[in-house]
């Protein structure tokens, strides 16, 4: 390169707009050079004729000049130092996640400064009016920023927000701390910003936590639904063998029942079959001695007629026919015998069904204890929450809202509003005793009737041989033996309540169509003592499966 390129520096040798060395440079009058390109590009693109550089506004477009010196001087440079200029330009150049020069038409350069006077942001290149120009030079300028530099400024003052006030909990100016937010709590945006850094790492934690608890509920709910499929499709199998064991006692039983009247129909039948080939054969002999005896009284032999007549007065074999007679078979016995067989056959397929039933709802076993702030003050409870009895004597207890104030009865600790439970309690001993669920805004102070109406799910046992379900209208109920242990089973959606003998593993009765919206508590109430006839305690075992 000869001496003289040599006192000029790199960047005189690049076009500010494209970056690179001078292709066809061109003076404009303000007598800053570019490629020609370049600036006609950016005279197209642009509304006002502005030198890119030092923003002189020409009211025409000025004429383009090729600058030869510079273009001679670009050439030789550009032969020497090329690579080099390349390497520091590539340096240079955007890329993804930089701020960008709002200025560079060409390659994309990274910004240097961003103007908050300007509004835009510039690259090394481009930020040097700024840097050189006086008027510029009072621009503010700050770390590049890819947008929104219009919000990083006071819209009443037109200053830069550099403080946050603590009280109204927004950022301000300078000024808006002397004027507007003179008596307020200030501090810098960067340890407002620290502070908010750190809580909104708290959030994210919190957030995060929350999603892997929804995750894991996720994953909870889809357990809940393959188990509640297999338990489907295990019911479903048991139900078809269980209803297909009935239809198979049905069908055997009815054709035992049709055999049975066949064969009584063939046996009459038969019996009717004996008595006319006897009486044919009775008649055959008679018509014999019919004509015999037409034939003797014709003829004019006298010997012949009274020899014959002789013969003639022993009567034929003939049989006593009044009271004989064919009767239809009565099928009526049958139609019993078969009705009964079957009658104890489906018992005992139900006896089954009920059996799985009981085992299945034995799956929803809870946990219940008895409530004291609930319990009337004449009841005793023992310490674990798991029996009650009647003391007939009223302890002095606080009459809470919760508590009942004449039945003797208490609620269960544990509420429950959706899905199935269950639990048992022995009644063992007892003369007297009422069980079920109650809703939780159900009456509980003064006399209260016991019925779905009021909010009670119940049965009673009265008089060592009553029970009744106290229903609307109550309903008597005759069991074959005396339950020892009952079961109490709730759907919730289902709107279901039902009473088991687990011993005998059977249904003693069920509430059905219920229509549950508060919470439902288990209910207690073992009846007063009698004497002593009705001490024993109601119990609450832990629930063991039925086999």
């Amino acid at each position: 390169m000869s001496a003289a390129s040599c006192l000029l520096t790199e960047d005189q040798f690049l076009c500010s707009i494209c970056l690179d060395v001078f292709t066809d440079p061109v003076t404009i009058p303000c007598g800053h050079n570019f490629c020609k390109t370049c600036i006609t590009e950016h005279w197209n693109i642009n509304v006002q004729c502005l030198c890119p550089l030092c923003n002189k506004r020409f009211h025409r477009r000025p004429e383009l000049y090729v600058n030869t010196f510079i273009s001679e001087m670009a050439a030789q440079f550009r032969q020497s130092g090329v690579k080099e200029i390349t390497r520091s330009s590539e340096q240079q150049r955007a890329r993804p996640g930089d701020v960008v020069c709002d200025v560079c038409t060409g390659t994309k350069l990274k910004a240097l400064k961003s103007c908050l006077v300007c509004l835009a942001s510039y690259c090394e290149t481009h930020l040097e009016p700024h840097q050189r120009i006086p008027g510029l030079k009072r621009h503010q300028l700050m770390d590049p920023v890819d947008e929104n530099l219009e919000g990083r400024m006071c819209t009443k003052h037109d200053k830069l927000l550099e403080l946050f006030c603590k009280t109204d909990q927004m950022c301000v100016c300078m000024l808006c701390t002397v004027l507007d937010h003179k008596t307020h709590d200030f501090v810098p945006l960067k340890e407002e910003y620290e502070e908010k850094k750190v809580e909104l790492g708290k959030t994210e934690a919190e957030i995060q936590e929350i999603i892997q608890e929804r995750r894991l509920k996720i994953q909870e709910i889809k357990h809940s639904v393959a188990l509640s499929k297999e338990d489907a499709d295990r019911e479903i199998a048991e139900g078809v063998q269980v209803f297909t064991s009935l239809m198979e006692s049905v069908e055997r039983g009815l054709t035992e029942l049709i055999d049975t009247i066949k064969e009584k129909q063939r046996k009459t039948e038969k019996q009717a079959e004996d008595f006319i080939k006897e009486l044919e054969q009775e008649i055959s002999v008679l018509k014999k001695r019919s004509t015999e005896v037409d034939d003797l009284s014709h003829t004019e032999d006298h010997l012949h007629l009274l020899q014959s007549f002789l013969s003639l007065n022993a009567a034929p074999p003939t049989k006593d026919w009044t009271e004989v007679s064919v009767r239809p078979p009565s099928y009526e016995g049958s139609l019993v015998v078969a009705v009964a067989n079957l009658d104890k056959t489906l018992n005992e397929k139900m006896k089954n069904l009920i059996k799985v039933e009981l085992k299945r709802v034995q799956q929803y076993a809870v946990d219940v204890t008895l409530d004291p702030d609930t319990a009337h003050p004449e009841l005793i409870l023992s310490d674990d929450g798991k029996q009650v009895s009647h003391g007939d004597v009223k302890k002095n207890l606080s009459d809470n809202p919760e508590r009942f104030s004449v039945q003797p009865c208490v609620l269960g600790k544990q509420s429950f509003s959706s899905g199935q439970f269950y639990y048992e309690v022995q009644v063992r001993g007892k003369t007297d005793w009422t069980l079920g669920v109650v809703k939780e805004s159900a009456k509980r102070k003064g006399y209260v009737p016991i019925s779905p109406v009021e909010g009670y799910w119940t049965m009673w046992f009265r008089s060592e041989n009553e029970y009744k379900a106290l229903a609307d209208p109550p309903v008597r109920l005759s069991l074959q033996s005396q339950p020892e242990k009952v079961g109490v089973f709730v759907d919730y959606e289902e709107g279901l309540v039902s009473f088991y003998d687990v011993d005998a593993a059977a249904l003693i009765y069920s509430f059905t169509g219920c229509s549950f919206t508060d919470k439902l508590y288990p209910y207690f109430c073992p009846g007063l003592q009698y004497g002593g006839k009705n001490s024993a305690p109601l119990i609450i075992p832990n629930v063991s499966h039925t086999e």
